[in-house]
């Protein structure tokens, strides 16, 4: 048996005891039979009433209960095992905790609704999706805030941009000295920043202002720029003097439309001022020709190709022919600016190498001070490893240029590659011609030395290893005086290599002598002749 079935039988048995002993008290006091009854059914249905109100108390309070349950996707209540009075108290507990959740729950939905409605206002969005009628749950709340936090992140992510985007549409149309047009622009220049509607389409908008602005801004700086150019070329050629140039000082920098206007009206001024001076300005281009006929490595038939150059009739027609020629020039050296730059660089080593392979045959070199003799070598090293690097990466820009143009990449009338080596060939063809020459010098020196001997040398402060001292060369010097009374006879240490010629004088041998003494060298036993050149002291020695 349940425990309540146990509760409810112990009920009725202390209700029954109850009317049990009421009845006894009735007979007691004398009460008769019918008022007996009559009061028995007054408490019958005193029980049935107060039932009846339990019920009706219990049944709104349920059914709130149970609708609140239903929005909030729960459960409903347990009222099983339970008494009236107890389903009643908890049923009024549960309710008014509820109560105040669904107050605090449609509060908060107000408030976020308010802020979405904001934001939207601002952004030019769609609300979010929810029933304002119904109670959230703890979820939608949740996902409502995380909505809205998005949302506010990117309306200042483009708050910010429609800031920076109008400060650089502010300064674009100050330097264009532009004023808003449309009601877009005075929108967004004049009205407040708060108020602009920050929708895509807006943002789009600005960007789409923005990019047209600095359009037109990078339009005027060209043509400013191609104005100054010519302004200052003009300058140059009409020799403007300089307190006039400073005049103009502001508009050669900025790009506003008044400098714009101010740019032009000196280069309309200086056209005027140019066709006064005509034979003037035509010189002066004709410098600037000169100038990047050099830079190109013009050949002088490509020169003479130009007849205009060499002709003395000073009109417009030449003028425009002059600076037709000159900005030919000009685009043709930046077209090919690379090459050209290699091309001077290759020549500018090449000068400087040649220049060194020149020092090294000059004895002079070795009497330097402070070791440039070093740094000449290491230098003439450096330029032969590196003529050759830059001579292949010339050729490579070269195949490469000739295949996209279709020509020869000339200088000075001839492929480079062939001037390159024309150039090497020309020193290989001196330091033949050089060596050729020092032999000859050599063999006519030795011959000579054969037919007159050697003439006497004062040697340098600086001897060889067993070179005699002045006292010792002087001794020498007299013992070969004592014994020079042979003809020729010539006194050679060959330990001390120093020479010593007899005082005697002689007369020159006759060609049969000269031939029979040769004659006699060839058949007499070894006889080597060796010739040392050190820093100008010239030993023969004789073994």
């Amino acid at each position: 048996m349940r425990r309540s079935d146990i509760h409810a039988a112990e009920s009725v048995e202390c209700l029954n005891r109850a009317l049990n002993r009421l009845k006894d008290i009735w007979e007691e006091i004398g009460i008769p039979e019918d008022q007996r009854l009559q009061r028995t059914d007054v408490v019958r249905k005193h029980i049935k009433v107060s039932s009846a109100s339990f019920q009706t108390s219990i049944e709104p309070c349920g059914s709130v209960g149970r609708a609140w349950c239903l929005q909030r996707q729960g459960c409903g209540f347990e009222d099983v095992g339970r008494t009236m009075l107890q389903l009643e108290k908890d049923i009024r507990s549960r309710l008014e905790v509820m109560m105040k959740q669904k107050s605090q729950r449609v509060k908060e939905l107000k408030t976020l609704s308010k802020q979405d409605r904001e934001l939207c206002d601002v952004m030019c969005s769609v609300p979010f999706c929810i029933d304002m009628d119904t109670v959230p749950s703890l979820e939608q709340l949740d996902s409502y805030r995380s909505y809205l936090k998005d949302l506010t992140k990117e309306k200042d992510r483009r708050h910010g941009e429609f800031v920076g985007i109008k400060r650089q549409i502010i300064v674009c149309m100050e330097e264009l000295d532009q004023l808003p047009d449309t009601s877009f622009e005075r929108d967004v220049v004049c009205e407040d920043e708060e108020a602009f509607c920050l929708s895509n389409d807006n943002i789009a908008a600005l960007q789409l202002l923005l990019g047209q602005l600095e359009d037109r801004k990078t339009e005027n700086e060209l043509v400013c720029n191609s104005y100054r150019s010519k302004i200052q070329e003009l300058w140059e050629r009409l020799q403007v003097l300089q307190e006039e140039r400073e005049g103009m000082s502001d508009h050669m920098v900025q790009s506003r439309k008044k400098n714009m206007d101010a740019l032009e009206t000196e280069c309309r001024r200086l056209d005027e001022l140019k066709i006064k001076n005509m034979k003037n300005v035509i010189e002066a281009i004709r410098t600037e020709v000169a100038l990047f006929w050099e830079s190109c490595y013009y050949s002088l038939e490509q020169r003479r190709a130009f007849t205009p150059y060499y002709d003395v009739d000073y009109t417009v027609e030449l003028l425009n022919l002059h600076e037709a020629e000159l900005l030919s020039l000009k685009k043709h050296y930046q077209d090919h600016r690379e090459l050209f730059e290699g091309v001077t660089r290759w020549q500018e080593s090449w000068t400087l190498f040649l220049q060194l392979e020149k020092k090294v045959t000059d004895p002079s070199r070795f009497n330097n001070r402070g070791g440039n003799l070093l740094k000449e070598e290491k230098q003439r090293a450096d330029l032969q490893k590196s003529l050759p690097k830059l001579e292949k990466s010339l050729k490579a820009q070269i195949d490469l240029w000739e295949e996209e143009q279709y020509r020869e990449f000339l200088v000075n009338g001839q492929r480079f590659l062939q001037y390159v080596e024309e150039q090497w060939e020309l020193l290989r063809l001196e330091k033949e011609r050089e060596k050729n020459e020092r032999q000859l010098k050599k063999n006519q020196q030795i011959e000579h030395d054969l037919m007159y001997g050697t003439a006497q040398q004062t040697p340098s402060k600086r001897r060889l290893a067993g070179t005699p001292t002045p006292g010792k060369a002087r001794k020498l010097n007299a013992t070969s005086s004592i014994y020079g009374s042979t003809p020729n006879s010539t006194l050679r240490s060959a330990f001390r290599g120093t020479m010593c010629q007899s005082p005697v004088l002689r007369l020159p041998m006759s060609a049969s002598k000269v031939s029979s003494a040769l004659t006699i060298c060839v058949q007499a036993q070894r006889i080597t002749f060796f010739i040392f050149y050190f820093y100008g002291l010239k030993i023969i020695t004789i073994f």
